[in-house]
């Protein structure tokens, strides 16, 4: 009987076995792998072992995601930190999955493009299997599972999806690297999120319009910024809603400083112009 193709190679300091499968007449399922002086440890490596870096290094980023009557927004600022260096001063912090999910990432950078790269093509793949394109929440479960292998060890990814589904409408949901999964109407992550919080905390409500929600976002992601070290530069903000994302434009945050120095130089000048004076 003719020998079909290779299943398993096995090896052996002086010889190979190679076992054969009828099944898979022309596929081979493993790869051949050449004889060495040490077989049994180059056919089964060590991955136990963690090569850790020299030097540790600090991460720092602001970005944010809320619901609102006109759909979801997703800001971030754009500087890339590591430990008391600005590595990249204009980063992309949101990156579109596609037409209807973008997602803001916090952590290491390599660790965030890389994951996004994998969930793009995972949704990808789904599209063209079942014809439909997977769910927010779906795939915010997808994301959990890929991750959680990956708990307790170094890997740090926080990514918040910003997306809107055609049946359940607008979605925010937080998956991070230990495989959590969380959903709620407000979100912000990375070192500069408590002060970003308190922006937010105070401004926010169901009934805003798109441009006071836009304005929110941009004055907690400026406050955030203005007090943390590991946040900076430009503010980059997307707004999602039932017919897909739009992206403003880039905004320098040292306009936003400047726009806010008038601001309180105006309101002083009126506040003096309101006060009565008294002649002796």
């Amino acid at each position: 009987a003719a020998v079909s193709a290779f299943c398993t190679v096995s090896c052996s300091n002086d010889h190979f076995a190679l076992l054969t499968s009828e099944k898979n007449s022309a596929i081979p399922l493993d790869f051949f792998t050449p004889p060495s002086a040490n077989s049994a440890s180059f056919c089964l490596p060590n991955h136990s072992t963690t090569v850790r870096r020299p030097f540790p290094l600090s991460h720092g980023t602001t970005t944010l995601g809320f619901i609102f009557q006109g759909g979801v927004i997703a800001a971030a600022d754009t500087r890339a930190s590591a430990g008391g260096l600005v590595a990249c001063p204009a980063v992309h912090k949101i990156t579109p999955i596609h037409s209807h999910l973008v997602v803001t990432s916090s952590g290491s950078g390599a660790d965030c493009m890389l994951w996004e790269r994998i969930l793009t093509r995972e949704i990808r793949l789904y599209q063209l299997r079942h014809r439909r394109r997977l769910s927010i929440r779906g795939t915010a479960k997808l994301l959990s599972f890929m991750l959680h292998p990956f708990k307790g060890t170094e890997v740090c990814v926080a990514l918040t999806l910003c997306g809107w589904d055609k049946e359940s409408g607008p979605k925010l949901i937080y998956v991070c690297s230990d495989g959590a999964r969380l959903q709620g109407d407000i979100f912000s992550v990375g070192s500069g999120s408590p002060y970003a919080y308190g922006v937010l905390d105070g401004g926010l409500k169901w009934s805003l319009s798109k441009d006071e929600a836009i304005s929110l976002a941009r004055e907690a992601v400026f406050r955030a910024t203005h007090r943390d070290a590991y946040s900076g530069n430009n503010v980059d903000l997307f707004h999602i809603t039932a017919q897909g994302w739009s992206q403003r434009k880039r905004e320098d945050l040292k306009e936003e400083y400047y726009r806010d120095m008038e601001k309180r130089r105006m309101s002083i000048s009126k506040s003096f112009k309101k006060t009565p004076t008294h002649t002796v």
